[in-house]
């Protein structure tokens, strides 16, 4: 349980820091969007390409995958199609509210807890890969088809757009590493980790900034989408895991626990950083992030202790 604690405590620290930094205007006004648009477009990808490089591609076809991934997108699927039936809302809105609804913090938290409560960080290898090579391709294609559209642009630029978009071009240079077996010279390899550090921290900085003197979390209108997202969230996608991890991938014991734990997980901060880059969704983003992250602590402790 300490790491639980432990790796919220590190979240909401660098959180409050972004908070501190906005209050105070230090940066200025446009802060928090360029420190969002340097880890989207700069670290984001050398962090995916480090990740990817040094994970081993077959783990996408474990039996962990079945719960993993099923719950994700039955958790996805259903929230677009009940916003959709009740809002009305365009794709783009919907690519956020439903990466918000199934894209967990598999780095910042799912590893910490997997290596220390479950004694393995590479339980948490499964959702991470499938997150970054398959779940943020779609929905970044959705955001960024939706961007390019107001200015029309040709055909074939929005066809291609996916290919183009620095996440996806991250995640194929390292499968490409991982796939060939290179091994990436230390004269190459640490400028990236030194880039790929930024990532994380500059996007929680940039989230905590936009906190200040931004609207109550879950108010007015889009209350009830936050909402419906965050117990899609913290609620549907880890019963969704378990029944799918016991009845139809018969895992148990430690496997069914990691499956389970690792689904709990709250909303990663990338579904806000890739909604406000395209300015689709972002209140949306903010707000089931730092609700989905408050909530998931008594449900992860709670499975825990009963799968324990």
């Amino acid at each position: 349980m300490n790491s639980v604690v432990g790796g919220f405590v590190a979240l909401v620290a660098v959180i409050a820091v972004g908070w501190a930094v906005g209050r105070t205007g230090l940066l200025g006004a446009d802060a928090a969007g360029v420190l969002s648009r340097l880890s989207y477009f700069v670290a984001t990808p050398a962090l995916l390409l480090l990740t990817l490089a040094d994970a081993d591609p077959a783990v996408l076809l474990s039996a962990a995958l079945v719960a993993t991934a099923g719950s994700a997108v039955i958790s996805a699927l259903l929230y677009a199609a009940l916003a959709r039936w009740r809002w009305r809302h365009p794709p783009a809105q919907l690519a956020t509210g439903a990466l918000a609804t199934s894209y967990v913090n598999a780095g910042n938290l799912g590893i910490p807890i997997a290596a220390y409560v479950l004694g393995d960080a590479s339980f948490v290898a499964p959702v991470l890969l499938f997150q970054v090579l398959v779940m943020a391709p779609v929905g970044l294609a959705v955001l960024a088809a939706s961007h390019a559209a107001e200015g029309a642009p040709p055909r074939w630029r929005v066809l291609t757009q996916p290919l183009r978009t620095p996440v996806v071009v991250g995640c194929a240079l390292g499968v490409l590493v991982a796939a060939t077996g290179v091994e990436l010279p230390a004269p190459v390899r640490q400028p990236i980790q030194l880039v790929a550090a930024v990532a994380v921290p500059a996007a929680l900085l940039a989230y905590g900034m936009s906190l200040h003197g931004a609207p109550r979390p879950a108010s007015g209108d889009r209350a009830p989408q936050v909402w419906l997202a965050v117990a899609l969230k913290t609620i549907a996608q880890p019963a969704l895991a378990y029944a799918l991890g016991r009845w139809a991938a018969h895992l148990s014991g430690v496997a069914l626990l990691a499956v389970t734990l690792t689904s709990a997980l709250p909303t990663a901060q990338n579904v806000f950083v890739y909604a406000s880059t395209y300015d689709r969704g972002t209140l949306l983003a903010r707000d089931v992030v730092l609700l989905s992250t408050i909530v998931s602590i008594p449900v992860l402790a709670a499975i825990a202790v009963l799968l324990s």
